[in-house]
């Protein structure tokens, strides 16, 4: 296996450029990254088998989705479960259609496509289709996420087959590339809305919370992630036991559903984005479990108390299978005890609580007062300030801008960007709070709800409103976000702190051309450009 790495899918990646030598930024072996690579190409490869015999069968569709998330940056950094996954692949190519008449060669052995020619095609061909297969990458989370609650479309697997065929496809032009970039954006906003649905269905319709900072003693687990189920059944499996639940990163908007906020012993929130876990965690008296990305690679003083489950794989963690018996975790819990005496802990400003938990269906409810209040004059406009967090210098101004927008103006927030101000207390607007949470970057199907019923209500287009979107991105599922609002056809956005290492200077113009796409600048001067 080569020991040179290519990969450029994060906001992080080295120089703003591309991860090129043994081990990515984000911890990622070259190892790992070339077998993501093979693997990306046997997806590619089944595709093309399951185009060429009709419709995809459930269980390959099923493959694809928990393939291509483990491709995700910061999900899986373990070079044996990645060829297992291969192997998974491969086998079902072959049940696909186990036998060529014309090669006399057994399909999923052979003709799998070699992603290193991707990476040294023409720079815009790249670009374009880095756009579809990251946006799809990024889909199939959302896809997966439903499909354990029981949620599928068929519009969605489909797409996502065709999606990998196109990007096997050599013969391919810019002028072909570009309306599928955008169809992913279409595609994926459908998906959106099904993890939505299964999500509301299962869990109910989320309403605000306030959620303690603070850890109570005794045993205690921290869950991180985004799959909601799975905390559903480690609530259930730690009932009674006198262990206590905390949310970490993106399951912090679990808090605001019905169904999971109605466990006694789901207590509150410990820590803030997933960058901050190797500090956070560090010679913490409890087990944290991982439910999907984003795993940073554990340091050895926690390392013994870290479990995954899913498609989350890390060497020499214990990993929860598809049973999910969470004993270990439990026992682990009750081994460590936690902490002696309460703890208390704080945000990144400072604050002691945060509050979570204004979906659409929340948000939507009291339309009508927020329509007076921007008539009336109270409400001046309306800031999207969300997406991933990171560990790159600048994403400060992320905090500084929430902090001086206007005092008039009503700060929408979602994903894990939302910990670099989701602890200041900024008031409330004619009893409408200033800051609402909106959920997981799971969730942007609520925001953009949001956004069109407000549309809706003043008979104007989305960007007619007095709306500004600043935007902060990091991995996959962002990616897919981004496209759908091009989709949507919603302009002027900032996108922050550095813009994608894979987009050519030609894309990058059209983007800018056909949308005002810019970059994040300075504070003060991009408060001036929203308000004008």
């Amino acid at each position: 296996m080569n020991n040179q790495m290519f990969c450029f899918q994060c906001e992080q990646t080295s120089r703003s450029q591309a991860c090129t030598g043994c081990a990515g930024v984000c911890g990622k072996s070259a190892t790992v990254a070339n077998l993501q690579d093979k693997l990306t190409g046997a997806l590619i490869g089944l595709a093309q088998s399951a185009k060429n015999t009709g419709l995809p069968r459930k269980e390959t569709c099923k493959i694809i989705l928990e393939g291509l998330f483990t491709t995700v940056t910061n999900v899986n950094f373990n070079d044996e479960t990645v060829k297992e996954m291969i192997d998974k692949v491969l086998e079902e190519r072959k049940s696909i259609v186990p036998h060529c008449s014309k090669c006399d060669k057994t399909f999923g052995e052979y003709d799998d496509y070699d992603l290193n020619r991707l990476w040294s095609t023409d720079e815009d061909i790249r670009s374009l289709k880095s756009l579809i297969l990251f946006g799809i990458r990024g889909m199939a989370a959302y896809a997966y996420h439903a499909m354990i609650l029981g949620y599928s479309d068929d519009e969605v697997d489909e797409f996502l087959v065709r999606a990998l065929d196109v990007i096997g496809n050599e013969d391919l032009k810019m002028d072909d590339l570009l309306p599928i970039v955008l169809e992913v954006g279409k595609v994926n906003l459908k998906c959106m809305e099904l993890l939505d649905k299964a999500n509301t269905e299962t869990f109910g319709n989320p309403t605000p919370t306030e959620v303690s900072l603070e850890v109570e003693k005794g045993p205690f687990i921290v869950i991180t992630g985004h799959d909601l189920y799975d905390l559903k059944l480690l609530l259930e499996q730690t009932e009674g036991k006198g262990i206590n639940i905390y949310t970490h990163g993106e399951m912090l908007p679990a808090h605001g559903y019905p169904e999971l906020k109605k466990y006694s012993h789901l207590k509150g929130n410990f820590g803030t984005a997933w960058q901050n876990q190797q500090k956070e965690f560090d010679n913490i008296p409890a087990p944290i479990l991982f439910t999907t990305n984003c795993l940073m690679p554990p340091k050895e003083s926690y390392k013994d108390r870290v479990f995954t489950t899913e498609v989350v794989s890390f060497p020499e963690l214990t990993h929860i299978g598809e049973e999910k018996d969470f004993t270990p975790v439990i026992e682990k819990a009750l081994e460590l005890g936690g902490y002696t005496e309460n703890k208390e802990f704080t945000g990144i400003n400072g604050g002691k609580s945060v509050t979570t938990g204004f979906g659409h269906n929340t948000v939507l409810s009291i339309a009508d007062k927020v329509v007076d209040a921007v008539k009336s004059g109270h409400i001046s406009h309306f800031f999207l300030v969300g997406g991933c967090d990171g560990a790159r210098p600048g994403r400060n101004y992320y905090t500084e801008f929430v902090e001086k927008a206007p005092k008039d103006s009503v700060i929408l927030t979602l994903a894990c960007g939302k910990y670099r101000f989701n602890d200041l207390n900024l008031g409330d607007i004619d009893g409408i709070p200033r800051l609402l949470d909106v959920g997981q970057c799971n969730d942007a199907y609520g925001a953009i709800k949001i956004a069109l019923a407000l549309a809706d209500a003043f008979n104007c287009g989305v960007n007619e409103l007095p709306l500004s979107m600043i935007l902060s991105w990091y991995e996959q599922k962002a990616v897919c976000i981004l496209l759908t609002l091009l989709y949507l056809g919603i302009k002027n956005i900032k996108l922050g702190p550095t813009l994608p290492a894979f987009l050519s200077e030609n894309v990058l113009n059209y983007l800018v051309e056909n949308y005002n796409i810019s970059p994040t600048g300075s504070v003060e001067d991009d408060l001036k450009a929203s308000l004008n």
